[in-house]
């Protein structure tokens, strides 16, 4: 096993991340023409604040899901097992409280999913997954 030189701090442990498609048809009015999507993209960055990170891509190509969103679980949490969860169809204002709960709590690996999150959860390719943006 190598080992780190001195000089070099640990590695900071990686948050629970919240990955947010915004492209061809997640986030557009085209598709979902009642839906605040900056309103919603806004309400995950302001309830989750610093107990995660939330980042908006352009397209996750789960199209046919679309509202699209990935939480991966935090490094603490993936230790304990925790795998990323795609969660499709978040177009509620609930959904959003649900998904900021749980990444308040600890997301993936540490706390099952609140309320209504795991019917929303699908299983994407491993090339789609292998492709999400790092």
């Amino acid at each position: 096993m190598a080992r780190r030189p001195r000089s070099q701090p640990p590695a900071a442990p990686a948050p629970v991340t919240v990955t947010v498609c915004r492209g061809c048809c997640c986030g557009t009015t085209a598709k979902h023409p009642g839906v605040d999507h900056q309103g919603q993209l806004a309400r995950l960055r302001e309830g989750i604040g610093e107990a995660g990170k939330v980042r908006a891509v352009d397209c996750l190509d789960a199209c046919g899901h679309s509202n699209v969103v990935v939480v991966g679980p935090s490094s603490e949490g993936r230790l304990a097992g925790g795998r990323p969860v795609w969660l499709g169809w978040v177009l509620s204002e609930d959904m959003i409280d649900e998904v900021v709960e749980w990444v308040r709590a600890g997301g993936p690996g540490l706390v099952p999913a609140p309320g209504t999150l795991d019917l929303q959860e699908f299983t994407v390719s491993r090339r789609v997954r292998e492709n999400l943006p790092g």
